[in-house]
């Protein structure tokens, strides 16, 4: 019974929003088959140093190391396709009830649900950029030569290595995403935080930019954040469960409003 009170009370903040926006990490992709990074026994830095193999001075020196974290990962990214929370997400934003999407994650899936305005803070999979020539080429092609063996991807043009396009620790965020998003978080007044940790910086201050500037929050995560005790509801569940039932009675209630009016 609680749970469908705060899922009432996160529907009615949701309908009462003039802008709302989501902002979105490495757990709501999970159920897709995508492991997060921190999750104890199954986060990819659980067997991994990340310093040491996902930074742009580590990639330089060793291009083929990096490719080793990603191999494992290949075939899922190919295959990995959106799972019911991304579809919640795209049909709140077609509803007209969700402005926009502030994304930690690189895997495409909110695009591939349907969601249009997505901001992507830590870059994205589908391309991959050549550091010596700084040509650039679709990241599947990359993906499948890992599949193959390849042990670093290397440009067809020059022979440098390939970097795909996603942000390494210690590099900054991409300029253009950052400031719309920066400009999102500062006039929303509710932000849905879904699926992150919160723990990776700059992207996880927006939230908290959001909060002073007055927007109410609703956290949809399966373990605690250091933002649940600011938020107006804090849903602590299965996203692909939550999120689509959130969406459902969303749509319930809008189609109720447009009878009445």
């Amino acid at each position: 019974m609680t749970l469908d009170r705060d899922l009432e009370r996160a529907a009615d903040l949701i309908l009462a929003a003039r802008h709302a926006l989501a902002f979105t990490g490495a757990g709501i992709s999970t159920p897709s088959g995508i492991p997060d990074y921190r999750s104890p026994g199954a986060g990819l830095w659980e067997t991994m140093d990340a310093m040491k193999v996902a930074t742009s001075a580590s990639f330089r020196a060793d291009p083929a190391a990096f490719y080793r974290l990603l191999r494992p990962l290949a075939a899922r990214l190919l295959l990995a396709e959106p799972n019911a929370a991304h579809r919640a997400l795209a049909d709140l934003e077609q509803w007209g009830l969700l402005a926009c999407i502030i994304t930690q994650n690189v895997d495409n899936l909110h695009q591939k649900a349907g969601s249009r305005c997505v901001w992507e803070l830590h870059g994205h999979l589908r391309q991959a950029t050549c550091l010596r020539c700084q040509r650039t080429f679709p990241a599947e092609g990359l993906l499948e030569d890992l599949l193959q063996g390849v042990d670093a991807p290397r440009c067809s043009c020059c022979g440098g290595a390939l970097k795909p396009n996603v942000v390494f620790f210690g590099e900054p965020l991409p300029r253009y995403a950052w400031m719309e998003a920066a400009g999102e978080a500062e006039r929303c007044d509710l932000i849905l935080v879904v699926g992150s940790s919160l723990e990776v910086t700059p992207a996880s201050d927006l939230p908290f930019m959001a909060l002073r500037h007055g927007a109410k929050i609703v956290v949809i995560n399966n373990v605690p954040t250091p933002l649940d005790e600011e938020a107006a509801v804090v849903l602590c569940d299965d996203l692909a469960v939550v999120l689509p039932r959130l969406a459902e009675a969303c749509r319930l209630r809008l189609g109720t409003e447009r009878r009445t009016r």
